[in-house]
């Protein structure tokens, strides 16, 4: 075992994040933890993860699924080509009669990467294959002291052998999970905590006074800013939506809240508020206005008027839950009043 592997084990063994996927060795939870955790915070994931489990506890109930079903339970995490990956996996591997065990077969499933197919082989099936994700890029630019640009395939591929070297091969899932806790929770990218560290005698980086400024990511997409506006229209406690095409780029078949160019025909009413919304250099800036349109207007293809109380069966675009959120807290606030002045 390596100095690095060592310091770590000990270092987990103290103690660590008590997350649920955590708890198991089924490899279909931890596939399914894994796919939701690319690019997402753990406990934003925790109360996705365990709804969607309730729903499909194994991955049969997953590959009988419909896809809105499984787009609705995910509604709201991002990054939905995840989902839909993770339903086409789930019938392959329901077709095959079983779980794949070795990591060439896992690295052949629909959206599954090297990154992924690492993660559930070390910790469902204790292969030694090194995990290489944002945290343990920064964990081994720091110990190598490595100002190599971390966007370019070579330097990825080196610092994997690294962790790769580093890796117990008796206890790979626990080493793969305490070198991501770490990267999680003490080697921070903005002020990492090395006093805390359990490499920081092995990190170079600390030594040369660098940690701060590593690891190194030169490729930089330019931020651009959209601004958008999204209607509320309700009738008898309807709401209006629309489908997008399911050829669109971005969310196909996912429901929205129409725009003011959708509805030519809408009168604009209340200028409800605004909220702002990230896609990866994408910077949304969404203002949500109430709208009415005449009691003859007929919906045209790809809208439809849903129970309000439905909606949450849908898979709902992230806008239009932050927009709906947006109108109940306004409704709540004119409900409400003004406050009593306090006398002085």
């Amino acid at each position: 075992m390596t100095a690095a592997a060592r310091a770590l084990a000990a270092w987990y063994r103290k103690g660590h994040r008590d997350l649920p996927w955590r708890r198991t060795a089924d490899p279909y939870r931890i596939w399914v933890s894994e796919v939701m955790l690319q690019q997402t915070r753990a406990q934003a994931v925790i109360p996705y993860y365990e709804r969607f489990l309730a729903r499909f506890p194994s991955v049969e109930a997953l590959a009988a699924a419909p896809e809105d079903e499984v787009l609705a339970l995910w509604s709201g995490l991002g990054y939905y080509s995840r989902a839909r990956n993770l339903l086409r996996a789930a019938r392959e591997i329901a077709g095959r009669g079983g779980f794949p065990r070795e990591y060439a077969e896992l690295r052949a499933l629909p959206g599954v990467g090297s990154y992924t197919a690492a993660a559930v082989a070390s910790v469902a099936f204790g292969l030694p294959h090194a995990v290489l994700d944002g945290n343990v890029l920064r964990v081994v630019a720091r110990v190598e002291n490595d100002a190599s640009d971390i966007a370019h395939p070579r330097t990825r591929e080196r610092f994997r052998a690294v962790a790769q070297e580093w890796l117990d091969p008796r206890r790979p899932g626990v080493f793969n999970q305490a070198l991501m806790e770490l990267g999680a929770t003490v080697c921070l990218p903005r002020k990492p905590r090395c006093g805390n560290c359990p490499l920081a005698a092995l990190c170079r980086a600390l030594h040369a006074g660098t940690a701060a400024s590593l690891p190194v990511k030169l490729r930089k997409t330019a931020p651009v800013r959209i601004d958008a506006t999204v209607l509320l229209v309700r009738r008898g406690g309807r709401l209006l939506v629309r489908r997008r095409p399911p050829d669109a780029s971005r969310m196909a078949d996912f429901w929205e809240l129409p725009s003011p160019e959708d509805l030519p025909a809408a009168e604009a009413g209340t200028l409800l508020g605004a909220f702002r919304h990230t896609i990866t250099h994408h910077h949304y800036f969404i203002r949500v206005c109430s709208a009415a349109v005449a009691g003859s207007w007929k919906c045209p293809a790809g809208f439809r008027w849903i129970a309000e109380g439905r909606l949450q069966t849908l898979p709902l675009a992230t806008t239009a839950r932050k927009a709906l959120r947006l109108a109940a807290k306004r409704l709540a606030k004119s409900a409400a009043g003004p406050r009593p002045v306090a006398n002085l």
